[in-house]
């Protein structure tokens, strides 16, 4: 949660507004995020968030840009693993997934503002997708690395079994019943010895 700042640096305000502009949409929803609200929250100058993000349309690229940055220190794409093994795979897409579920929830409510949000303005849409292709490049690489035939649509039957995962977990029947590291890494090697064809339930 924000804390209240006072003698900010550009940067160090801007990122503040954007934090709070997160941490308001996961108490508050989308009605609850206005430029005065952030003010108030953050404990800045009335008009601060205004002379930062001068428009709504600005204020949620700033609070999506603000959520890549925090989903891609937790799911850390770049820590996948390299050599295309369906185990390794299948062990570190868990392993970030567990650590999303279990410490950042309030981020998986933020996620799903924004993106119904991206459904009724076009121009957030664009803006929207172009944050999340951090995460789909890495699958794609990671599918061609394993053998895939169709690594595009494989990433993509990747990214529906996450996404389901975490909303069942997060806002779903099962939000008080998150999967341990284990059991999502049962899972995912499933998917992947199915997609693949190949033995992907060795975890070792």
């Amino acid at each position: 949660m924000p804390t209240r700042t006072t003698g900010t640096t550009g940067t160090s305000r801007a990122g503040l507004i954007a934090d709070t502009a997160l941490t308001l949409l996961a108490e508050r929803g989308m009605r609850g995020l206005t430029h005065r609200a952030v003010d108030e929250r953050a404990g800045l100058p009335q008009g601060s968030t205004s002379n930062h993000a001068r428009t709504r349309q600005a204020l949620l690229e700033a609070a999506v840009r603000r959520l890549a940055e925090r989903e891609a220190q937790v799911l850390a794409p770049g820590e996948l693993p390299a050599d295309g093994a369906p185990g390794s795979a299948a062990a570190g897409l868990a392993r970030a997934l567990h650590r999303y579920l279990t410490g950042h929830p309030e981020l998986l409510v933020c996620r799903y503002e924004l993106a119904l949000e991206a459904t009724r303005r076009p121009e957030l849409r664009a803006f929207f997708d172009a944050a999340g292709r951090q995460f789909r490049e890495p699958l794609v690489a990671l599918m061609t690395a394993a053998g895939s035939a169709e690594p595009e649509r494989h990433a993509l039957s990747l990214v529906a079994w996450a996404e389901g995962m975490m909303f069942a977990c997060a806002a779903g029947s099962y939000h008080r019943s998150v999967p341990t590291e284990d059991e999502l890494r049962t899972g995912c090697a499933e998917l992947l010895r199915g997609m693949l064809g190949v033995q992907a339930a060795d975890h070792r």
